[in-house]
């Protein structure tokens, strides 16, 4: 199809090529849905090149609007809109609508811009970033935020928190959920099963837990559980997937001091070729983290038939419905006793694998890339 004459709306494509972790996942895979479900707009992207720069095959085919400034010069450009008659529309010529995935949004004149926002951490729990991450999202998130025509938020938790903190209007916000991946789903084949326990040296039978070592995903209450437990299931290993944040140290202390550690596997980052088979392996996966915005790890877990533990707060109710134990995020008795009843019960196990893996189907990128053209049109009806 001819998109010459099509509007043009531009996505902030940075988190994706950055490889920014969850925003990254976000980006690329909302990406790759409206390209592969929408004919009715012209899809470009947006980002800037630093060293860590991927740019995939598939987005040569988009119009790019790249920038080659580090990323504290690209954000302090995209800030000082905000603050001045500095204006950045040339860089974005002839778009139509601007939308950005991340944490960043530019003020450009006559253009109207959706900003889709994960969560407000670095504003409630300051302490887990860095002093110059927490003095600039403290400063231009909230500016961020009200400048937006619109607010696409990932859970109604992360609504009613922006709602709540920073008095912005409720009637800006949309709530489209994240989703699965394609590429999650349960692996059963025996030869790729007994691949990746080999490859990475996996015990028979072991709780995964699948997020950045730093504070906040708190895997010090999984560890102090685990070691709690290993009496009663001593052929039980604790594997721990992703890579090192802030603030980490202390917890490397920790594992290398327990008396289980011999039991422990820190796989680091582990490729997305090798993630459902890693999941699908798993005999429970634990999700201890103390606040999320969303918390998509859980929902993979599900898609993959392995079993839920996960902490009871922020949005992780929302997420997990009741296809999944949940506990206080840091009572590591709540913890241990889950972990040794979903160990020790085979039935259990077997009735939350059914119900998870119906209840992560409802979450489809199909339906996050529909849901996302509905806001789109509502700017652009008048453009088509």
């Amino acid at each position: 199809m001819n998109t010459k004459h099509l509007p043009r709306i531009c996505i902030e494509a940075s988190p994706a090529i950055q490889n920014q972790a969850g925003l990254g996942r976000y980006t690329s895979n909302l990406i790759d849905s409206l390209i592969q479900h929408d004919d009715s707009y012209e899809y470009t992207i947006s980002f800037n090149k630093t060293r860590r720069c991927n740019i995939p095959d598939k987005y040569n085919k988009l119009k790019q609007y790249s920038s080659n400034k580090n990323n504290k010069i690209w954000r302090l450009q995209h800030s000082l809109t905000h603050f001045s008659k500095y204006r950045i529309n040339n860089h974005y010529s002839h778009i139509d609508l601007y939308h950005s995935t991340g944490h960043l949004l530019p003020k450009l004149t006559g253009i109207p811009s959706i900003m889709t926002l994960h969560d407000i951490i670095p504003l409630l729990y300051p302490e887990y970033h860095k002093p110059l991450n927490r003095m600039f999202f403290k400063v231009m998130l909230p500016i961020f935020l009200e400048s937006a025509d619109a607010i696409i938020a990932v859970s109604k938790h992360t609504k009613d928190d922006a709602v709540n903190h920073l008095s912005l209007d409720p009637n800006k916000f949309v709530i489209i959920p994240e989703a699965v991946d394609n590429s999650i789903y349960r692996i059963t084949d025996t030869n790729q099963l007994s691949r990746i326990r080999n490859k990475y040296k996996l015990p028979s039978k072991f709780i995964l837990c699948l997020s950045t070592i730093e504070p906040r995903k708190n895997h010090i209450t999984l560890l102090r559980a685990f070691e709690k437990i290993h009496f009663h299931h001593p052929d039980i290993g604790l594997v721990l997937v992703g890579n090192l944040g802030w603030l980490y140290k202390p917890f490397l202390s920790a594992i290398e001091n327990s008396p289980v550690n011999n039991q422990i596997k820190l796989l680091g980052y582990v490729h997305e070729h090798d993630l459902a088979t890693l999941i699908s392996a798993a005999t429970v996966f634990a999700f201890p983290s103390i606040y999320e915005g969303f918390g998509l790890p859980p929902l993979e877990a599900m898609m993959c038939s392995t079993p839920v533990i996960c902490s009871n707060t922020s949005s992780l109710p929302e997420v997990v419905g009741d296809a999944a134990i949940t506990c206080e995020p840091t009572n590591t008795d709540n913890w241990s006793d889950s972990l040794n009843k979903i160990l020790s019960d085979k039935q259990l196990r077997e009735e939350l694998t059914a119900k998870g893996m119906n209840h992560a189907k409802q979450f489809t990128w199909n339906k996050v890339s529909k849901q996302t053209v509905t806001l789109y049109n509502k700017f652009l009806k008048h453009t088509k």
